[in-house]
């Protein structure tokens, strides 16, 4: 009897309902840009020691949006960082609390900084606040760390529900 072949989940990969490749592409893109554009103003600057300063708003920029894509999706891996050393000496009903405690907890932070990063993006929009640089709107950079903030959360509750459901 023949048997339906289907694709295995990748390791360590669990299943999203927003597939974690959105990040991961994202964040690859942002490190490309980044590369390409420390590498562009390097061999300017040796050549004719001409600096795009410019370039380092878009760097800063880069990285912290990178940041943040990868919190966001190892945040839908349970990779997050934790002190794993009293947890894992618990009983299984206590380690899961632990874990639903301070996944709830790390929800409240991002819910709180999607927040205040809103009224922080919103002031600079409503006061036309400019980037030192180049002169553009900075509201375009800081509106990132509210959206980028809910996509995080978005995963944190993700892991919240399969940690409750026993799926993680």
């Amino acid at each position: 009897m023949a048997e339906l072949c289907t694709p295995a989940p990748e390791a360590g990969r669990p299943k999203t309902r927003v597939p974690l490749k959105i990040e991961e592409t994202l964040a690859a893109a942002a490190i490309a840009l980044l590369a390409l554009l420390t590498f562009a103003n390097a061999v300017v600057r040796y050549a004719t020691d001409f600096s795009f300063a410019f370039t380092e708003e878009f760097s800063l920029f880069l990285m912290v949006l990178m940041t943040l894509l990868g919190a966001s999706s190892v945040m839908a891996k349970n990779g997050h960082l934790n002190i794993s050393y009293l947890v894992d000496r618990l009983s299984a009903r206590r380690r899961r609390w632990v874990r639903l405690g301070a996944t709830a907890a790390t929800a409240a932070t991002f819910a709180l900084l999607a927040v205040l990063g809103a009224v922080m993006a919103y002031d600079e929009y409503r006061y036309e606040v400019t980037s030192p640089g180049i002169g553009i709107p900075t509201w375009i950079y800081t509106v990132w760390l509210p959206i980028l903030s809910l996509a995080i959360l978005g995963r944190t509750v993700g892991l919240f529900i399969r940690i409750r459901r026993g799926h993680d």
